[in-house]
């Protein structure tokens, strides 16, 4: 997952609200969203690691996970970042307790960062952050593949369309967040871009919130609305390699539910 944008106790109807693109190699296989039965839990899945990117649990536990863009090479024998959410999910942690449980092995993994809630608190950690983890309030956020809400231009502009959606009681609904995930806009020739290590001609590439390549790009986009009385909404659109829709998996729970 590259880019998302989130809401954390600003809507009048969902507790939380977040729209994000997962971005990946091509050739990376991955299964559709669906139901897991261990953990129990909604979520895609990464089947070269066997863990994923962003996960719902029965009691609208959540998580999802980026890279973070050091360009350091994997630690030998590093452990899986698709293996935090699935941790997280399988058991009755709140984020706080998993957060301090994970800073003692957190610089094991490569680079990460790590967002969980529960019905309680929102909770941000990365690893190449000081310090490692902390509560967030309620407001807005936006993540890419550097530290929380670095204001990269792909993510400056998905999240002024998130924030004008929130703004306008949501209108257009779910439908609107793909929408704005589906902007395949790279910035000018002369723009300003991050440094982060790849060629000015990759980060061209990588500078469209949707991003279209056929080696590595925007694998899915997911929309997840959880709403204050415990229902929840999960969708999940997925793409080839020439950018266009391979699939499409919605879940629509009311309170209590589980498909």
């Amino acid at each position: 997952m590259c880019l998302l944008v989130l809401a954390w106790r600003v809507h009048p109807l969902y507790r939380l609200v977040v729209a994000a693109n997962r971005d990946e190699f091509h050739a990376r296989a991955a299964a559709p969203l669906a139901p897991w039965s261990d953990p129990p839990m909604l979520a895609g899945r990464d089947l070269q690691a066997q863990g994923t990117w962003l996960g719902l649990d029965r009691a609208r536990r959540f998580g999802v996970v980026t890279n973070f863009r050091d360009l350091q090479p994997p630690r030998l024998g590093s452990p899986s970042r698709g293996s935090l959410i699935p941790q997280f999910l399988a058991g009755t942690d709140t984020p706080a307790a998993y957060f301090e449980a994970l800073a003692p092995r957190a610089a094991a993994y490569s680079g990460f960062n790590l967002l969980l809630s529960d019905q309680d608190t929102l909770w941000y950690g990365c690893n190449r952050a000081q310090p490692f983890a902390r509560a967030l309030t309620s407001g807005v956020y936006g993540l890419s593949n550097e530290f929380l809400d670095t204001p990269w231009p792909k993510l400056a502009r998905v999240r002024a369309g998130f924030a004008a959606w929130l703004r306008h009681g949501s209108a257009g609904g779910a439908a609107q967040l793909f929408a704005l995930l589906d902007d395949r806009t790279r910035v000018r020739e002369d723009a300003l871009l991050p440094a982060t290590g790849v060629s000015r001609e990759w980060e061209r590439v990588l500078s469209s919130p949707f991003v279209a390549h056929p080696d590595y790009g925007t694998r899915s986009s997911s929309v997840l609305l959880l709403a204050q009385d415990g229902g929840a909404y999960l969708a999940e659109r997925r793409f080839d390699a020439h950018g266009a829709l391979s699939g499409e998996t919605e879940f629509r729970l009311n309170a209590g539910q589980w498909p």
